[in-house]
C-alpha cells in the first residue's frame, strides 16, 4: 500500500502528524521527521523539494529551532505539512522522502534544557498518603490543594523510548535498620506521566500567566518517571527527591503538537478550595486533556490511567513554575506527575498497584511487587480526534538492565 494511503482511522493519520528525529540505516545524519501511519516523512527534505519557506527551520538535527520559532510558525508549519501529505498534486514530490519506520532509528527529539516534575493527580496523592500516613486525618498534605507540588529533575538523564535503564544504586534504610546500606535499588518503580515540551522561551523575572500557555508549550509526549522507592524514601526528607529519581526519565520519540489535540480538551475537575488569582482557571478555556493511557509490563497490561482526572492542569503547572520569575528555555520539559484514576485498575505506579508491595501483581511472567531485571515497561496512549478519529501518542518503552 503506498504511504499516502494511510488506512482510514489510523491514529497516526494526517490529523495527528507528531514530530520526531530519525536517522536512516548506515547514516549518522539526523533529520526532523513527521510520522504518517507506519512511515516517517523527512520534513526538511520535503520542504526543500517543494520550495517551502520552512525548509531551513525543518532541515535541522533536532526540534529545538522549530520549538523556538513560536506559535505562529508552529501553526503555519503544521498547516503546510498537512497539505504536503494530503494534496494529490504533492504526492510525486513528497513520496520519495517517506521511509518505513522499520528502516529508521528514532532519537531523542529535542535537546532538553531543564526538567521539572509535578505531583498533580489527587488520586495518586491520596493513595500515597494512605500508604505512608495511614493514621493522618487527611491523606493530602496541607498545601496540596493550593499549589502544584513539584521538584527539579536532571535534564541530562532524559532518554528516548527504547533506551535500556540501568538499575540504580544508592543508600537505602529500612525502618528496622540502624544504619543505611548501599547497593542496587530493590524497589524500582514506574510512574505513568505526560510530559509537556516548552517551545518559546520567557525572560527572567517575567511570570507566564495561564492565558499564555499555548504561546509557550509546543506539545506533549508520554513520560515514564522511573523511581527507586527505597533510595527515595531515605533521601527525600527534608529537600525532596534526588538520586531516587535522577538516574533516568524516558520519553516518547514523538512529540504531539497541542494543535492535534483540540478535540481532546476537557474541563478540569471541580476545585474544592479557592485558588490564588495566578492559578484560578475558572475563566480560562478547558485546561484538561482526555488522554487514555495504558501501561504494560512484559506485554501484559497492568493499568489504564485516565489523564482527564488530573487536578492540576499543564497551564497551572506552567504558571506556578514561573510565578517567582523563573525563565523558560526552549526545550524545557515538565512532567505531569503520576497519572492515577479512582479505581485500582487505573493506578499509575507499582507503589499504588501493589500497595507498597503488600499486594503483588499476578503477571504471566510471575508475581511482581516492584520491577525485576529484564522487565520491560511500555506505555501507550490515545486521545479523541476530529470526526470520531483517535490521536495516538508515541509509546515509551524501557527495559531494566
Amino acid at each position: 500500500m503506498p504511504p499516502f494511503d494511510v488506512p482510514e482511522g489510523d491514529p497516526f493519520g494526517p490529523h495527528n502528524l507528531p514530530y520526531g528525529v530519525f536517522s536512516r540505516a548506515g547514516s549518522s545524519e539526523r533529520s526532523v521527521g513527521v510520522r504518517l501511519g507506519d512511515h516517517v516523512l523527512d520534513a526538511g527534505a520535503a520542504a526543500r523539494a517543494l520550495g517551502s519557506p520552512y525548509a531551513e527551520l525543518l532541515a535541522r538535527p533536532n526540534l529545538n529551532p522549530l520549538l523556538a520559532a513560536g506559535r505562529t510558525a508552529w501553526s503555519d508549519v503544521r498547516r503546510a505539512l498537512t497539505g504536503w501529505v494530503t494534496v494529490p498534486a504533492h504526492r510525486e514530490t513528497v513520496e520519495p522522502h517517506l521511509y518505513p519506520l522499520s528502516e529508521v532509528t528514532l532519537h531523542l527529539p529535542f535537546e532538553v534544557a531543564d526538567y521539572v516534575d509535578f505531583y498533580a493527580s489527587e488520586n495518586h496523592a491520596r493513595n500515597v498518603g494512605q500508604i505512608f500516613r495511614p493514621d493522618a486525618a487527611d491523606s493530602l498534605t496541607p498545601n496540596w490543594k493550593h499549589l502544584p507540588i513539584g521538584y527539579h529533575g536532571r535534564a541530562g538523564t532524559v532518554v528516548v523510548s527504547g533506551t535500556e535503564v540501568v538499575r540504580p544504586s544508592g543508600q537505602r534504610k529500612a525502618p528496622t535498620d540502624t544504619v543505611p546500606a548501599f547497593g542496587p535499588s530493590v524497589r524500582l518503580d514506574i510512574e505513568a506521566e505526560v510530559g509537556f515540551v516548552v517551545g518559546a522561551p520567557s525572560p527572567l523575572g517575567t511570570p507566564v500567566p495561564l492565558a499564555d500557555f499555548r504561546d509557550h508549550v509546543f506539545g506533549l509526549c508520554l513520560l515514564n518517571d522511573w523511581s527507586a522507592r527505597d533510595i527515595q524514601a531515605w533521601e527525600y526528607v527534608p529537600l525532596g527527591p534526588f538520586l531516587g529519581k535522577s538516574f533516568a526519565t524516558s520519553v516518547s520519540a514523538w512529540v504531539t503538537p497541542l494543535d492535534a489535540l483540540d478535540d481532546a480538551r476537557v474541563a478540569s475537575p471541580v476545585r474544592t478550595h479557592p485558588l490564588l488569582p495566578y492559578l484560578d482557571d475558572s475563566a480560562e478555556d478547558p485546561g484538561g486533556y482526555d488522554l487514555r493511557i495504558s501501561v504494560a509490563i512484559n506485554g501484559h497490561v497492568v493499568s489504564e490511567p485516565p489523564f482527564s482526572t488530573m487536578y492540576w492542569t499543564a497551564a497551572q503547572q506552567l504558571a506556578h513554575m514561573t510565578v517567582n520569575g523563573a525563565s523558560l528555555r526552549t526545550g524545557d520539559l515538565y512532567g505531569s506527575g503520576t497519572v492515577s484514576g479512582p479505581s485500582p485498575q487505573e493506578r499509575g505506579s507499582l507503589l499504588e498497584l501493589t500497595w507498597n508491595g503488600r499486594e503483588p501483581l499476578e503477571l504471566p511472567t510471575g508475581k511482581r511487587t516492584f520491577l525485576e531485571d529484564g522487565d520491560e515497561v511500555t506505555m501507550t496512549a490515545w486521545a479523541p480526534g476530529p470526526n470520531g478519529t483517535r490521536v495516538a501518542l508515541g509509546e515509551v518503552t524501557g527495559r531494566i538492565r
